[in-house]
């Protein structure tokens, strides 16, 4: 649940090391007011380069909305089939023990 706090900025001027600690909290942060308007709002630094990272995604997939609703559309429709059916489909064999072997295997092979 995300927990917004607003305050003016001369009022989180003498509060500013309470506020720095409250946003280590991921779902804290503050909305700073200047003349009752928002001015600024306050993130730990953790959730601002995470908010950074999402918007380089995004600019890398401009038709990401696009492809997310027409991938809906088609789950919605039944048009998708399960990942084991569509291996199955081009002829490869999927079972839990072949998903166990490969993985130690790529464990091994890691390792080494």
């Amino acid at each position: 649940m995300d927990s917004k706090t607003t305050l003016s900025i001369s009022e989180a001027r003498k509060k500013i090391f309470k506020i720095a600690e409250d946003v280590q909290s991921s779902s804290k942060h503050y909305t700073l007011t200047e003349r009752g308007k928002p001015k600024i709002a306050i993130i730990s630094a953790e959730e601002y380069e995470s908010w950074q990272e999402t918007l380089e995604v995004v600019k890398d997939f401009p038709d990401i909305k696009k492809e997310v609703k027409e991938a809906e559309e088609e789950y919605m429709s039944g048009k998708t089939i399960k990942l084991k059916d569509a291996l199955k489909k081009e002829g490869i064999i999927f079972t839990d023990e072949n998903v166990q072997n490969s993985t130690k295997k790529d464990i091994r092979k890691r390792t080494k």
